[in-house]
């Protein structure tokens, strides 16, 4: 990637702005030129494709089978085998002192279960790696004296390699993998990444996908398992979503083939496909982005992604005269994939490990009075749950009841109980796998075994300063520093996540600085390159209606359209991916039927 000379004076720029203060403290125009600096900076330092000898018939980019990409120099990346580091610390000594959240839950004020379910829902739509079928190449976790895990054999919790690509890696680079699902923002979530299983979810008339006589998500008469896109993984948060988003595109298809009544079924369900995702995508930017991360600049700079720097308004007259992303946002501006073949990295992967998200209970709520109408653990909300659970309660209820719970904070002692003895699927059990699983454990093997740094190394490959102790990482407290010494010994060790959860926020995150730098990179980019979101957006590919449609529809719209008993609730509420109950996040302050909760910290 050359830079150009505008490109040279906004990294000087924000080089000399972050001197004077760090960006989350300078007023918003300086703190959105930094933030370009920074990105450009990322884009040019680390962007690595980590197979570029791929056969002539590899997976094309971006396809399902396409190997994750790097943001670290290849030269550096290195996978952490048994005979080195990959069970030092002990993953499972790091799950028990460091992550167990062992009942005590603690939850971020501004943030509800609506969004923590949107993140695995968005996530499901870009990344998955395979497991290693070969049960004798199964990594055996170490367990400690006194432990009591009751699931293994020999004093070892046996996990699961990942899946080596069948493309063979740089000479000398780090291992590389295939994501099994497209690395698009295609919604193949909802619609599948093979043509065979997308036909299977599809009714075949008015472009619509298929749901029940009553409106739900069909079930597979044999394993009972819903029918969609993905399902791995699956609880009610996903049930939901997934449900709410198939309806989305049968509600597109309605509207297209109202304005249109000569388009045919494949192409309502093609137009209504690449509308339901734009949707989605312009969602996760402007309004779940914001959520999460609740700093008027990082607002500014995710409106500033779709519609550039004059807003809405600004952005439609300017189309006519200029594709600058700068002054109309990514959307119908020239593609770019910035010199390296576009591919979703293992480092993204690490940093949107944020479990804690998750309560280990749920308060089910009625939408009509704020009352409480049953309590349900997150085992009873979990596989083959959720479709008890929706058959139990009214889905307004269940949409209500997520949205006022609140999300769990993402830091260390925060890790649901749940996911630290967790249940596998019956498919899973079959094929060989241990009965249950403690995902604490496998999150941190898991970047260890695919060469994603560790902590001190990752900010070093961010052009970050890397903590200089426990106590400094720690944010000067002391205890949690005394505990992160004892478990690893040398700061230097400390794991990727478990450095993110320790690392102090800055005002307004919901996850760490860290993790944010590989978030400006990629967020952009996964427009940035996507032709559907560049040099193909606009009405040959998506119709004027369906670009109507996208630009108009926000989560609200798409709650308020599908569940409509909670219009009224959700008619003031300002961003749904924030708690509904808040005062400052409705517009008229006043919360009924709920009771009203503080706007504080």
């Amino acid at each position: 990637m050359k830079l150009t000379w505008g490109q040279r004076l906004a990294v000087r720029i924000g080089d000399a702005l972050q001197r004077i203060a760090p960006w989350d403290r300078l007023p918003r125009p300086l703190g959105l030129l930094c933030l370009i600096g920074i990105r450009i900076r990322l884009r040019l330092h680390n962007l690595y494709d980590p197979a570029p000898w791929r056969p002539p018939d590899a997976p094309p980019t971006g396809a399902a089978g396409f190997p994750f990409g790097r943001n670290q120099p290849l030269w550096d990346a290195r996978a952490e085998t048994e005979e080195g580091s990959l069970l030092e610390p002990s993953p499972r000594v790091i799950s028990e002192r460091l992550l167990a959240r062992n009942g005590a839950f603690s939850p971020v004020p501004f943030l509800n279960l609506l969004a923590a379910a949107w993140l695995q829902f968005q996530v499901h739509d870009w990344v998955l790696h395979d497991k290693d079928p070969d049960p004798s190449r199964k990594i055996r976790v170490p367990l400690p004296d006194g432990d009591g895990w009751p699931y293994g054999s020999d004093g070892a919790m046996p996990v699961a390699r990942s899946k080596h690509s069948a493309v063979p890696p740089t000479p000398g680079g780090p291992p590389v993998y295939d994501n099994s699902d497209t690395h698009w923002w295609d919604g193949s979530q909802i619609y599948g990444t093979t043509p065979e299983h997308e036909h299977s979810l599809r009714e075949f008339e008015g472009g619509r996908l298929r749901l029940t006589e009553d409106g739900g998500l069909p079930r597979d008469p044999v394993t009972d398992d819903p029918q969609t896109g993905v399902t791995n993984n699956w609880w009610t948060g996903l049930w939901l979503l997934h449900w709410l988003f198939a309806r989305e595109h049968n509600a597109i298809c309605a509207r297209l083939a109202a304005v249109f009544p000569g388009m045919g079924d494949e192409d309502l369900y093609t137009v209504a496909r690449r509308v339901n995702s734009a949707v989605m995508a312009k969602i996760h930017t402007v309004e779940w982005t914001p959520s999460v991360l609740p700093h008027p600049t990082v607002r500014a700079a995710m409106h500033g992604n779709w519609y550039g720097m004059l807003g809405p308004r600004g952005s439609r007259l300017l189309r006519r005269i200029t594709r600058r992303d700068v002054l109309i946002g990514i959307p119908g501006s020239p593609h770019d994939d910035h010199g390296v073949p576009y591919a979703l990295t293992e480092e993204f992967v690490a940093v949107y490990r944020m479990h804690p998200l998750i309560p280990d209970e749920l308060r089910i709520v009625s939408a009509q009075n704020g009352g409480r109408v049953a309590d349900r653990s997150l085992a009873e909300l979990l596989g083959p749950a959720a479709a008890i659970v929706d058959g139990q309660f009214r889905r307004c209820d269940l949409m209500a009841s997520f949205g006022v719970a609140r999300a769990g904070r993402i830091a260390l002692h925060n890790f649901p109980d749940t996911l630290r003895n967790l249940a596998r699927g019956a498919a899973d059990v079959d094929a060989g796998d241990e009965p249950r699983i403690d995902l604490a454990t496998i999150d941190v093997l898991r970047d260890r075994e695919r060469g994603v740094p560790r902590y001190n190394d990752f900010r070093r490959m961010l052009r970050l300063p890397p903590a200089s102790s426990f106590f400094e990482l720690a944010g000067g407290d002391a205890a949690t520093a005394a505990l992160l010494a004892d478990v690893y010994g040398d700061v230097e060790r400390v794991d990727l996540m478990v450095g993110l959860y320790a690392e102090p926020l800055p005002e307004g995150f919901g996850f760490s600085e860290t993790a944010f730098r590989i978030f400006v990179l990629m967020a952009s980019r996964r427009l940035k390159s996507d032709p559907a979101f560049t040099d193909l957006y606009g009405p040959s590919h998506y119709t004027r209606e369906g670009l109507r449609w996208i630009e108009g529809r926000t989560m609200r719209d798409v709650i308020a359209e599908h569940l409509p008993t909670l219009r009224p609730l959700i008619a003031d509420v300002r961003n749904p991916f924030e708690p509904w109950d808040r005062p400052c996040n409705r517009r008229s302050g006043v919360t009924a039927p709920f009771a009203a909760t503080p706007c504080g910290p």
